[in-house]
């Protein structure tokens, strides 16, 4: 669905919740109820809180553009690549999980004698972030700095990859817990809204380990070997 501001305006605060992944978080920072109060439309919700629109129509509609035309990034520098997953991935990781965190521990809270509750979700989230977060430090202290430098360190990303393999299986996990991300009927905003955040968070924590391992891993690698076939070539003639 296409939003303009001005719809975005019309629209309810639960149906922006709910097809706007990330939504959620605009709306807890400026306090603006999209689950009991989700009935009401942005327009009534600003007037009631006497809020500027500009700030919060600007985030909403950077949350829907933010994904642009597919880049080819073999074809690209290794610093270029770098940078892009410290700000499209890393960054924004660091944004996601407090956000999923806060909703699944909402819907637990609410929701616990429903037998469809995803009980459990909120410690595993956590669980997933302080890992995510430590895998993310090493990448950016250690690893990333010497793949920018040309240094090809099969020891440290051997580590990432493992380390990415349990990502997976935490993914894995999170599937069962929550039915492969599945809402359960007459589910209510906040469940629904965590849902479509799960699957985002879920879809760029892919992306993100794809990167990685087919591009970023292997390009500096592919370099050296292209290196010692010039240096081989030029000690032959």
């Amino acid at each position: 669905m296409s939003f303009t501001h001005v719809s975005f305006l019309d629209q309810s605060l639960g149906q922006i919740a709910t097809t706007i992944a990330g939504a959620t978080a605009v709306f807890h920072q400026y306090k603006l109820d999209f689950c009991c109060g989700g009935q009401h439309s942005l327009r009534e919700a600003l007037a009631a809180k006497e809020l500027d629109a500009t700030p919060i129509l600007s985030a909403l509609q950077q949350l829907q553009q933010q994904e642009g035309e597919i880049t080819d990034w073999r074809s690209k520098p290794v610093k270029e690549l770098i940078e892009h997953i410290l700000q499209r991935f890393h960054q924004r990781h660091r944004l996601q999980l407090p956000e999923v965190i806060r909703l699944a521990r909402r819907v637990e809270h609410v929701h616990a004698n429903d037998p469809n509750c995803p009980t459990g979700l909120t410690q595993h989230l956590e669980d997933m972030y302080q890992e995510l977060e430590s895998h993310m430090v090493k990448e950016e202290q250690i690893l990333f700095p010497m793949l920018a430098g040309g240094i090809y360190p099969t020891g440290p990303i051997s580590v990432m990859e493992e380390e990415h393999l349990q990502h997976g299986d935490a993914l894995e996990t999170l599937d069962k817990l929550t039915d492969n991300i599945t809402l359960p009927a007459g589910a209510c905003n906040t469940w629904t809204a965590l849902y479509l955040a799960l699957q985002e968070l879920k879809e760029d924590l892919m992306q993100h380990i794809l990167l990685e391992n087919q591009i970023l891993f292997v390009q500096p690698k592919a370099s050296a070997q292209d290196d010692d076939r010039q240096m081989c070539c030029g000690s032959c003639q």
